[in-house]
């Protein structure tokens, strides 16, 4: 079966462009940070799931046991992909909603074991809140001006006191650099500490390997449809509800078939042509990369330039506001990040960038799905140049 017709681009804004631009060709989707267009085969996989397992997995019924088929199905490619078992693996509403579980859960299971959580100071959001909620005394180990936590950092924390819990994302979503987990790993595992990855910026993207005690994944970001996301718990380690008791301990009222079903498919899917997805991707980032530092003034590119994910690419732009920059560039027809990845919504100063010690304001952060072009890479980096000489007019910071 050939795949069917991508989605039709997102309508042009309705206000009307600067007069100095041309009304874009067309819309391009340059932000798909935890929000990839729908692979084509997620799609269809939703769309069967939907005919054949809409009925409740847990009933004993013909339907019932043909909707439970598809999601043991899902959860063994899933496993698979991971190199984890398939009994480890559960499928969680969001990926906020597995982070949430993942440090709830092990804070109550090893309560007795310590009361602290040490985790990167560029760890997402939903983990740093969750810990703080669970009541655990939060150390977060600083990171390089690249974004990699600093490992000897890491483990002089997890020497402070006991701990319930340690938590290191395998790559940061907002500025791609990849985190030293394997390191890190090692020394959780001396000290009997469990550590939380979060691959929700990785997966699909590069390997994820087998350094981790927990693991969240985001199907949104592979190109899945939303309504699932997956943790994954290794056999061994104390994980406790902390909801009423309910059939599924960890994610009560069960998940949804057809989303489960959806990011199994897509996930497989992209791991097939992840190789030319990577070389493909990064030669763009690249190109990115070495323009925006060459044609924009006062501009910082942020990141590992070399050890990072293929897709995501960053920078700052001084004398900026990041939502009026971001305004002026989706006037122009492209979508785009800025602020925090996990707290978009807020635009507000990036915790990830000031815990790295660069420019927080004036952000843009592109994240290239299976569907961007070298066109829409062009084309932006045609446009961006005169976006912020405006942004910089419109604040006065024209002559600074």
């Amino acid at each position: 079966m050939t795949d069917p017709t991508p989605s039709a681009a997102l309508p042009a804004a309705e206000d009307a462009p600067a007069p100095d631009q041309a009304r874009p060709r067309s819309r391009a989707w340059l932000d798909a940070s935890g929000a990839a267009r729908v692979h084509p085969v997620a799609r269809r996989a939703f769309e069967q799931a939907l005919d054949d397992g809409w009925a409740d997995p847990r009933r004993l019924s013909t339907e019932g046991r043909r909707a439970r088929a598809l999601l043991d199905a899902a959860r063994e490619a899933v496993a698979a992909a991971v190199g984890a078992r398939t009994e480890e693996v559960h499928v969680a509403p969001s990926h906020t909603a597995a982070l949430h579980a993942a440090v709830l859960g092990t804070a109550a299971g090893r309560r007795r074991a310590g009361t602290r959580a040490v985790a990167s100071a560029v760890e997402r959001a939903a983990v740093l809140h969750a810990a703080e909620h669970a009541g655990l005394e939060l150390a977060r180990v600083p990171v390089a001006r690249t974004g990699a936590v600093d490992e000897d950092a890491f483990a002089t924390a997890l020497d402070d006191g006991p701990a319930a819990l340690a938590a290191l994302q395998h790559a940061n979503g907002e500025v791609g650099t990849l985190q030293p987990t394997a390191a890190v790993h090692e020394t959780t595992s001396r000290g009997g500490v469990p550590l939380l990855v979060d691959g929700g910026a990785s997966v699909g993207h590069v390997e994820i390997g087998p350094a981790w005690d927990l693991l969240a994944l985001d199907p949104r970001d592979w190109g899945s449809v939303p309504g699932a996301g997956v943790l994954v718990v290794r056999r061994g380690v104390r994980w406790r509800p902390v909801t009423p008791e309910d059939e599924d301990r960890f994610f009560p009222g069960g998940p949804s078939v057809p989303a489960a079903f959806a990011a199994a498919a897509s996930l497989e899917a992209v791991l097939t042509d992840r190789a030319e997805a990577d070389r493909r991707r990064r030669a763009l980032v690249d190109l990115v990369r070495a323009r925006v530092a060459a044609e924009v003034p006062d501009v910082e590119v942020v990141g590992d330039p070399d050890h990072r994910l293929p897709h995501v690419v960053t920078f700052s732009c001084l004398y900026v506001d990041g939502e009026a920059l971001v305004t002026e560039l989706d006037r122009a027809g492209f979508a785009v990040g800025s602020g925090s990845a996990c707290t978009s919504s807020s635009l507000e100063p990036s915790h990830v960038l000031a815990a790295m010690g660069v420019l927080t304001h004036g952000n843009v952060r592109l994240a290239l799905d299976r569907e961007a072009t070298a066109d829409d890479v062009d084309r932006f980096l045609a446009v961006l140049p005169g976006a912020v000489a405006r942004v910089r007019a419109m604040l006065g910071a024209q002559a600074l």
